[in-house]
């Protein structure tokens, strides 16, 4: 085994890669940019080198400083996660030129697989049955909608060099193949420097199964069954299961036995997993998609049904040892679900977000498994992947694991950041995923039923009533005037506070008596009793809300004049203010306005200049963060009136991009002058 070994890697893989390492008694090596210097893997790793500025392709994807920082530190093998560096087969050839062992397979073997054109060619040779479709280096633009048009509506796009749904898009019709493969092409060379496309047939009623194969360097290939991947959002995977509730014991055996032939075909060593489309109505009908050349984000459910650690399986292949199993070693006991948590607001349309953590709780519990990169204090920005963080259940059946999982997530608060932990679990008690009837494009079509927008009134209440008891004194009260709002003839006083939610009109809350005992009114509504104490066993980071006949816990955290409450999943940010929120565009309206950005990120593109003429759903710029993209259209015809940002800039959520007004706005203003 080896002595030392670096992670070429961040957030909850390298911590998760420092516990197996920690296990075996190995010496690990974190690698760090400016923005994560006070990351939780920095701080769990024995040794930490800092590697370069916050961009990524200046650290975490410069080879040079980190195939330097293994040489300098006296690491003997490299672990690349996945992501950044894990298929990159130049990274793997400096490695072994620099004397260092790259835990993954050997160089040929990523580069067959790493390009998804070469793969399928590979694969089909092999007998492995795969998608229609077609694709090349150095196609054009045309001939690349040519094939769309050979293979027939609808198709999807795929980068040939990269995958996690970076640079995917669905196209239904003729019409959007200009923008599609423009903008596809622009984030594959964005997240893999290589914009070559290929063209696939879309398999309607689509499932995403994929298989886990493990392999020695002594000629035993094995799978671990297979992975359910089917519920995802912007073609990324959000909710993960092991065993499919679709497959038979002979399709798993089936879809095993090609996963393996495939991974022969290219002579792989170590893990990986073999993705496959399978056609929902008939799970016998299954395609190659691609094979992911390293550990995969969801691996903690295959490790939970076989009790293998696939981390160390991957450090034992990689200095040489058999594997000492065989296929009919490896049994799959009970059923484990993930959940991903994201740094994404879903009512936004999973834009990504981004804030300081002010309070964390992650859950613990039988069958239950945490894989995180957070920690309290830590920044989360829009410089890298938005995933946090993954909760993991088990037990003896599906409905067990399902219940745990969401038991879980009602435990689990990230306050400071948005996250989708709420979303996870409107999602897991949809019928269709309780009935295992799953396919790719559930999510989108129930999204509304999945996001709920609205505030109930104890989120209110709790924020009122918290403002009032960090200002009353504590104890009895002894002065009348010590009772915020003070008293009038005997009769305490109302006293109003308001509060405005993102998005939301500003809400006025009124409160009379103290907040052990007080009468509270929200928006004009009729007064109710409640009552609110700090949990004396939670250092007061916990509040408890007596309202309308119920007793009611929230997490709470505040700074800079917003105050977070956390309760079952859901938070809130809310900002006391005097006076009523500045007013925003509705991109839905004619009226025009100014657009704000959704989140966080980089002005990735402008195109157009104050005075032009647009249409509404005229593209007008795109913002970047978090490895996404996200198009600014214009809401009505109009004029430009101002633009606030150019290429290049940084902007913050609802910062103001660009103002749009109707022509006779301009045109009046220019007749008065």
């Amino acid at each position: 085994m080896f002595d030392t070994v670096l992670i070429a890697n961040r957030g909850e893989i390298a911590v998760r890669v420092i516990r197996t390492l920690r296990a075996l008694g190995v010496r690990s090596v974190a690698v760090f940019s400016d923005a994560d210097a006070g990351a939780r893997h920095v701080a769990e790793a024995d040794v930490a080198v800092h590697i370069g500025p916050t961009p990524a392709n200046q650290s975490y994807l410069n080879i040079r400083a980190v195939v330097d920082a293994a040489v300098r530190t006296r690491a003997r093998a490299v672990h690349p996660g996945y992501g950044f560096l894990s298929e990159n087969a130049a990274f793997a050839r400096a490695c072994a030129d620099a004397g260092l062992v790259f835990i993954g397979p050997p160089v040929a073997a990523i580069e067959a697989m790493g390009d998804k054109i070469r793969a399928k060619a590979t694969v089909a040779a092999a007998g492995v049955p795969v998608v229609p479709g077609g694709g090349a280096p150095g196609l054009s633009d045309e001939r690349l909608a040519e094939i769309a048009r050979e293979i027939g509506f609808p198709v999807l796009l795929k980068p040939s060099a990269g995958g996690g749904g970076k640079g995917m898009r669905l196209v239904t019709e003729d019409g959007q193949l200009h923008d599609a493969i423009a903008g596809a092409r622009r984030e594959a060379r964005g997240s893999f420097g290589d914009d070559t496309l290929l063209v696939e047939r879309f398999i309607t009623d689509p499932r995403h199964i994929e298989i886990q194969v493990l392999a020695d360097q002594h000629g035993t290939v094995l799978h671990l069954g297979e992975r359910e991947c089917s519920l995802q959002r912007r073609h990324q995977k959000i909710i993960e299961e092991a065993p499919s509730p679709l497959l038979t014991g002979a399709q798993r055996a089936a879809m095993g036995a090609a996963a393996v032939e495939a991974a022969r075909a290219v002579g792989y060593t170590g893990a990986g997993t073999v993705e496959f489309i399978v056609n929902g109505s008939d799970a016998d009908e299954h395609f190659f998609m691609e094979m992911n050349t390293r550990l995969q984000v969801e691996h903690p459910v295959t490790e939970m049904i076989t009790g293998l650690d696939l981390v160390e399986l991957q450090l034992r292949v990689a200095a040489g040892e058999p594997l000492g199993l065989r296929q009919q070693d490896i049994r799959l006991a009970g059923h484990a679900v993930e959940a991903r948590i994201y740094a994404e607001d879903p009512a936004r349309g999973f834009l990504p977000t981004g804030g300081r953590v002010l309070t964390l709780h992650e859950p613990s519990g039988p069958g239950i498994r945490v894989d995180s990169g957070l920690r309290p204090n830590l920044e989360i920005s829009g410089a890298y992947d938005p995933m946090l963080a993954k909760v993991i259940a088990h037990g003896p059946d599906r409905e067990t694991a399902l219940r745990r999982l969401d038991g879980a997530l009602v435990d689990t608060a990230v306050l400071g950041v948005p996250t989708n932990v709420a979303f996870l679990r409107a999602l897991l008690r949809h019928p269709d995923v309780v009935a295992g009837r799953l396919d790719t494009g559930l999510v989108e079509r129930a999204l509304d039923e999945l996001v709920d927008g609205t505030i109930p009134d104890p989120v209110y209440v709790v924020a009122a009533l918290q403002r009032v008891l960090e200002l009353e004194p504590a104890g009895p009260v002894t002065n009348p005037w010590d009772i915020p709002g003070g008293w009038r003839l005997g009769e305490p006083a109302w006293s109003t506070w308001r509060f405005e939610l993102s998005g939301h009109d500003p809400v006025d809350v009124r409160v009379r008596g103290r907040a052990s005992a007080a009468e509270v009114s929200v928006g004009g509504g009729e007064p109710t009793a409640c009552a609110l104490r700090h949990d004396d066993g939670a250092d007061g980071a916990e509040l408890v809300l007596s309202y309308s006949g119920a007793t009611q816990r929230y997490t709470t955290a505040g700074t800079n004049g917003r105050r977070w409450l956390g309760r079952r999943g859901r938070s809130w940010v809310l900002a006391e203010t005097g006076r009523l929120a500045a007013a925003r565009s509705d991109t839905s309206g004619a009226a025009g306005g100014t657009l704000r950005s959704p989140m966080p990120g980089t002005v990735l593109a402008v195109a157009v200049a104050d005075g032009d003429l647009v249409h509404a759903g005229q593209p007008l710029l795109v913002i970047e963060a978090m490895k996404m993209e996200h198009t600014i259209a214009a809401p009505t015809d109009g004029v430009i009136a101002e633009l606030a940002v150019r290429e290049g800039s940084q902007v913050a959520v609802d910062a103001p991009l660009v103002t749009v007004v109707p022509p006779s706005t301009t045109e009046a203003s220019g007749a008065s002058q």
